[in-house]
C-alpha cells in the first residue's frame, strides 16, 4: 500500500515548481510540431466534410442520459461520413492559432492548447476504407494509411489483455501521445494534464458515438509494449495512452 500511496503524488497539481523552472518555451526554443509529418509518397484519404446528417440523436440530454460502455456490437459497418464525425468529435481542429501555427483550438479541451495525442485508428468494417491501421490528420481532417497485417486482430487482442470483444468492433481508436507538446510549456507539470486531456477526447468519442447509434468502450487496461510496437512507436517520445473500440448497436 505505501507503493500506491507514493503514486498519488501523480494526482497533485505541481504548477507552482514551474516558478523557479525555465521551461523550454521561456528560453525560446522551438515548439515542437502540432502535428507528425506525413511521408510525400504517403496514400492520403480526403474525409468527407462534417455536417449534421449523420447523427441520429440531437439532444445532448438524450446523449447523457444514455452514455455507457458498450462491449458488444452487430457485425454493420460505419460509413465514412460517421468516421469522419467521429474524428471530427475527438480531436478536429476549429481554428489555428499565432503567426507561426502556435497552437490549435479544438473541439476538446487541452492544458495550454497544446493537444499532444495523434490519433490511430484500426479499421475492420468501414464502408470505403480498406482493413489497416492508418493515422489521423487532424490538421488536414484526412487520413494517412499506414499498414495492413493478415493477423491484425489477434495482435491487437493481445495488445489489450486478451480482451475479446474488442476484436467485433468496425473501427479501434488507439491515441498515442508525444509528451513534449506540453512539456515544452510545462515541464514537469505537463503530464498531469496529459492524463486529463486523454480522458476529455474518449468522453467525447462517447457522446459523438451515442449521437451516431453507435456504441464504444474505454480501453485503460494495455500491454505497453506489445501495443506501441504494433503501431511502431518508439515507447519513450510518442506512446499509445488510451484506446476505444468502437462499433454499431442494437437500438431499441
Amino acid at each position: 500500500m505505501d507503493k500506491a500511496k507514493l503514486q498519488r503524488e501523480w494526482l497533485k497539481s505541481n504548477f507552482n515548481l514551474l516558478n523557479n523552472i525555465e521551461t523550454d518555451q521561456k528560453q525560446k526554443l522551438p515548439q515542437p510540431p502540432l502535428q507528425k509529418f506525413v511521408e510525400e509518397d504517403a496514400e492520403i484519404i480526403v474525409l468527407p466534410e462534417v455536417n449534421k446528417d449523420v447523427i441520429t440523436k440531437m439532444n445532448i440530454f438524450d446523449c447523457l442520459m444514455d452514455r455507457k460502455s458498450n462491449r458488444i456490437y452487430t457485425e454493420e459497418s460505419l460509413s465514412l461520413e460517421e468516421l469522419s464525425f467521429l474524428l471530427w468529435s475527438t480531436q478536429g481542429v476549429k481554428k489555428v492559432v499565432g503567426k507561426v501555427n502556435f497552437a490549435t483550438f479544438r473541439t476538446v479541451p487541452s492544458g495550454g492548447a497544446r493537444h499532444p495525442f495523434e490519433t490511430y485508428l484500426v479499421i475492420n468494417r468501414v464502408e470505403g476504407l480498406r482493413k489497416g491501421v492508418y493515422r489521423y490528420l487532424s490538421l488536414d481532417h484526412k487520413l494517412v494509411f499506414m499498414f495492413d497485417k493478415n493477423n491484425m486482430e489477434e495482435e491487437v487482442k493481445e495488445a489489450v489483455s486478451g480482451q475479446n470483444f474488442i476484436a467485433s468492433s468496425a473501427v479501434i481508436f488507439v491515441w498515442s501521445c508525444i509528451p513534449y507538446r506540453s512539456e515544452w510549456r510545462y515541464d514537469i507539470s505537463a503530464h498531469k494534464t496529459i492524463l486529463q486531456d486523454s480522458g476529455h477526447l474518449c468522453q467525447n468519442l462517447y457522446l459523438a458515438c451515442e449521437a451516431i447509434s453507435c456504441g464504444t468502450c474505454a480501453i485503460g487496461d494495455y500491454n505497453q509494449d506489445i501495443i506501441d510496437k504494433f503501431l511502431m512507436l518508439d515507447g519513450k517520445d510518442e506512446f499509445v495512452i488510451y484506446a476505444a473500440p468502437v462499433g454499431k448497436v442494437k437500438t431499441e
